[in-house]
């Protein structure tokens, strides 16, 4: 089973897929847990050149063919076999981004972004994707207050944030058999139980 996590910045995506993968594993699952950008030797080093703050003049169309590299080299070499050797996978962040960053924040056309993702993944999509939604500034300020390293993803405007936002929201009301929406301004508690929940009713019907 393929599970992805998605939210604007701040959103608390690894806190939220650290506490499922110890349930899972206390439940007696294979887990195995990834992130994007990065996930592999080579993804790691093209995540160095996304995030780095000085690359301000990144173009948005190599921005993405970036991400899509990354992509394609954690599908091939950690996602897919995870999957076949039966481990639930749980990725911080996926192809939706894409869509939702460079798509609906960038202004990207969506028709090409998706065929650049399905060749970078070889079509592989989430069984089910949980997006973590909160208010962007509120988002962006949880996200400064926890000290956590500004990258160049981060010196973005408000109102690209938003865009993003929106973007994920379009994406689930587009496939809402794939995505749960979470509250993820409540506590993390809170949040956890229904992430557990949404997850819990797919293992029952596999």
């Amino acid at each position: 089973m393929f599970i992805t996590f998605e939210g604007p910045d701040g959103s608390g995506k690894s806190t939220q897929i650290t506490l499922l993968s110890f349930y899972l594993r206390q439940k007696g699952y294979k887990v195995l847990t990834t992130r994007e950008p990065g996930g592999t030797h080579i993804g790691d080093q093209v995540r160095e050149c996304l995030h780095a703050v000085d690359n301000k003049g990144m173009a948005a169309v190599a921005e993405v063919l970036l991400y899509s590299a990354s992509r394609a080299q954690l599908v091939h070499e950690i996602i897919r076999p995870a999957i076949s050797a039966g481990h639930i996978v749980l990725s911080d962040r996926y192809a939706d981004s894409t869509l939702a960053y460079q798509g609906y924040g960038r202004g990207l056309d969506l028709g090409d972004l998706d065929r650049i993702t399905r060749f970078a993944t070889g079509g592989l999509k989430p069984d089910l994707t949980i997006l973590l939604d909160l208010d962007v500034q509120y988002g962006l300020s949880r996200r400064a207050a926890g000290g956590l390293e500004m990258n160049r993803m981060d010196l973005q405007t408000l109102d690209f944030y938003r865009r993003v936002r929106e973007g994920y929201r379009e994406l689930a009301r587009a496939e809402p058999k794939r995505w749960v929406v979470v509250d993820a301004e409540r506590p993390v508690d809170a949040v956890q139980a229904d992430v557990r929940r949404a997850i819990e009713e797919r293992l029952v019907d596999r």
